[in-house]
Formats: structure tokens, C-alpha cells, sequence
């Protein structure tokens, strides 16, 4: 431990005394891994925003039916329960799906798209205060900016229908539990439970809402089939299989495929991109050293004989080019990352601004740092065994001679 010590020590004191060299090695580390990082601050900035922006949007992830179809409770539940969907529910026809609102505080009459919610619904955020029975829902933004409403209000909901050559309305008072952030969703749209919604065709369609006490002709008992669905991947990732699977089943679907798809191969050509030139970069500096520590090493053959005279090891010489790199590779490496710190503010700061753009361009995590900090200091103790095993064959004669 003591020969540890010693030759840490000798080690420190000998890099220090040679400032000069010890700070051209400095920053010629800072030079190669600077720019790396900046290149990939560039790259992970760039892509992260816009993978960011592509899930947060849900209507990235929705994968909408193309005309209408038949859709029974079984095949909705099949693809509830799979793990790459995270949201489905039926929806009715689009004739069916509208209603009238009126407010206190608005002179017109709004016609409002009906959409059925529930608990994980992507366009209402995971929220927890959803509709609990017929009489609540929650209004997009716009809706609730035309009706001039906030949650807590109360407005008026009317639907109309030609029955029996008469034409019947009726109203239903609707309590406004919720207003949905104004870039969820740009039409006028009142989320409401399923069954409100399945009550609203009825009616229009001339059949009983007994629980709601809208007259009518008899229900159907038969099975219930929906010509079409609302339906969410979990992730981005899952849209282009969902997809080709629900077409292949025979079903007509689209989705923002070639948007993912873009950004997606941006980000793996990116990828290689970088990883060339941080592989290039690498070998370039570990070369540049392992030759540095190899001349330095020949340079101090008298002084590392005289360390093998006086009784250190081989193991421990082995050690005294290695301890130097690792010095290099820390010193090189906070230098590296101040540079790219004053270059992410220049950029995000003036050059964002510049491009229009209202994101992030450059930024790393701090685990990135940390990962850099590891490669270094593994790529200089590579570069540092040439050096070292050059030391480790210095015999204490060789000092002798010069003495």
C-alpha cells in the first residue's frame, strides 16, 4: 500500500511539474471529446423533442377506422386487453353523435360532437375526474370558450329527431365537470360516458331511452355492434404493427405511420452518423496518446530505473503512466464539458431563436456525462499500457548506466 501511495503521489508531482505537456495533452483530449459532445447534445436535443412531441400529442398515436364497420363487444375487449393498445371504445355513427348545448352565458346554440370517455382516455390526460353518470361532461376548449363555460356550470343539452312524422326534442341538463387544455383538441367536442352517447343514437335512431324516460319504439335485445372505435397504441413504437395487424384482419385503417417513420429513421441515421465519428475520434486520441505516453515514458527511462532501484515493482512502474492518463482523461474531460456547456447556452439561447424554434436544441442528461467520463478514462487506461509495458521492462541496471 505504501508503494501505492508513493508512486500516486510521484506520479501527481511529476504530471504537475510538467504543466506544459501535461496541459497540451489536456487539450487535445478536450479537443476530440468537445465536439463529440456538442454533436451529440445536437443529435439528442433535436430527436428527443420530437419523439417528446410525438407522444405527447395522442393524436399521434390514434389509429382511426376508414369508413364504417361492425364492431362487436368481443373484438373491442380483445384489443382492450392487449399490452401495445392503452386505450379503445366504441363509437357510434356521426349523425348519431351530436347534440345541441346552450348556455346561460352564450346566445348560441352550439352543435357538439359526442365522444364517449373513460378512465386512461390520452385526450383528457389520464385524468381522474371523469363523467360518472348521464348528466356530467367534460367540454374542449373551444366548446367551453363558445359557450362561455367553466367547470361547475351548468348548460343545456338537446337532441332533436323526426318520429312518427312528428318532430320531437328533448333536453338534458349537463353539469360541466372539466375543459380540456386548449391544444388536446381543436373541434367543439363534449366527452361524455358511453352510455349517453349509445342513449343519443337510440333516440335519433326512434327507439326507448327508458332510464333517461325518452319515448320510443322497443330496443334491440340482439347483440350490440359498432361501426366504429376510438382507439390509442401505447407508445409511438406501436403504431406501425397495430396497424399491419389490423389490416390484415381485413380492416381499413390509417395512422401517422410516415410521420413516426421519419423520425425514427432521423434518429438512426443520426445515430450511426455520430457513433462514426466518436469511433474515429476515439481511436485517433487513444493512438495519440499511447505514442505521447510511450516517448514519455523513453524520456523518463533513468528516473523510472532509479523508482526500480530503490525497490518499487513492476506492477507499481506498470502504474505510473496509467495514473498520468487517468489524470488527462479527468482534467481532459471537465474541460470538455465546460466547453460544451458554454456552447449548449450559446446555441439553445441564440441560435433556437434564430430558427424560429420555441424547443430545446442542444442538451445532455447527466448520466451522459457521466458515460463520456467512463469511456474516456477506459479508452486512456487502453492507450496508457503501451506506455506501461514499456516501464515494466526498464530494469534498475539501466539507470546505473548513467550515473
Amino acid at each position: 500500500m505504501s508503494q501505492f501511495n508513493n508512486i500516486l503521489r510521484l506520479s501527481f508531482r511529476d504530471y504537475s511539474h510538467e504543466w506544459r505537456m501535461s496541459g497540451c495533452f489536456i487539450l487535445a483530449l478536450s479537443s476530440v471529446l468537445a465536439p463529440m459532445m456538442i454533436l451529440f447534445g445536437l443529435k439528442f436535443g433535436i430527436v428527443t423533442t420530437m419523439i417528446v412531441e410525438l407522444v405527447e400529442n395522442p393524436s399521434n398515436r390514434e389509429i382511426k377506422p376508414i369508413g364504417s364497420g361492425r364492431y362487436d363487444d368481443a373484438w373491442i375487449d380483445k384489443l382492450r386487453n392487449r399490452d401495445d393498445v392503452t386505450f379503445i371504445i366504441p363509437r357510434t355513427r356521426a349523425l348519431a353523435a351530436t347534440i345541441q348545448l346552450k348556455s346561460k352565458s352564450a346566445k348560441r346554440i352550439l352543435s357538439t360532437e359526442l365522444l364517449a370517455t373513460a378512465p386512461g382516455d390520452p385526450l383528457l390526460g389520464g385524468s381522474d375526474r371523469l363523467p360518472k353518470n348521464n348528466f356530467e361532461v367534460i367540454l374542449s376548449y373551444s366548446a367551453a370558450n363558445k359557450l362561455k363555460v367553466k367547470p361547475g356550470d351548468e348548460i343545456d343539452a338537446s337532441l332533436a329527431r323526426q318520429f312518427q312524422g312528428k318532430r320531437e326534442r328533448v333536453h338534458l341538463p349537463l353539469e360541466v365537470i372539466g375543459v380540456t387544455g386548449p391544444g388536446v383538441i381543436s373541434r367543439s367536442v363534449a366527452f361524455v360516458q358511453l352510455e349517453l352517447l349509445l342513449a343519443s343514437e337510440q333516440f335519433k335512431d326512434g327507439r326507448a331511452v327508458e332510464s333517461l324516460g325518452w319515448q320510443g319504439n322497443a330496443g334491440n335485445s340482439g347483440e350490440r355492434v359498432y361501426p366504429s372505435f376510438r382507439l390509442y397504441a401505447r407508445s409511438i413504437y406501436d403504431v406501425a404493427g397495430l396497424v399491419t395487424e389490423l389490416e390484415r384482419d381485413g380492416n381499413r385503417v390509417k395512422a401517422n405511420v410516415a410521420e413516426i417513420s421519419t423520425v425514427q429513421s432521423i434518429d438512426e441515421n443520426l445515430s450511426v452518423i455520430y457513433w462514426i465519428i466518436a469511433f474515429v475520434g476515439a481511436i485517433g486520441f487513444a493512438f495519440s496518446l499511447g505514442a505521447s505516453l510511450w516517448a514519455n515514458v523513453d524520456r523518463k527511462r533513468k528516473d523510472l530505473s532509479v523508482l526500480r532501484l530503490v525497490g518499487f515493482k513492476s506492477g507499481r512502474i506498470v502504474m505510473f503512466p496509467v495514473l498520468q492518463s487517468c489524470y488527462t482523461a479527468v482534467l481532459g474531460w471537465l474541460l470538455a464539458v465546460l466547453v460544451y456547456l458554454a456552447f449548449e447556452f450559446l446555441i439553445n439561447t441564440f441560435l433556437a431563436p434564430r430558427l424560429n424554434l420555441d424547443r430545446t436544441l442542444c442538451f445532455l442528461l447527466a448520466e451522459h456525462f457521466m458515460w463520456a467520463l467512463a469511456v474516456t478514462i477506459v479508452i486512456a487506461i487502453s492507450a496508457a499500457i503501451l506506455g506501461g509495458l514499456r516501464a515494466a521492462r526498464i530494469q534498475p541496471s539501466d539507470g546505473l548506466r548513467d550515473l
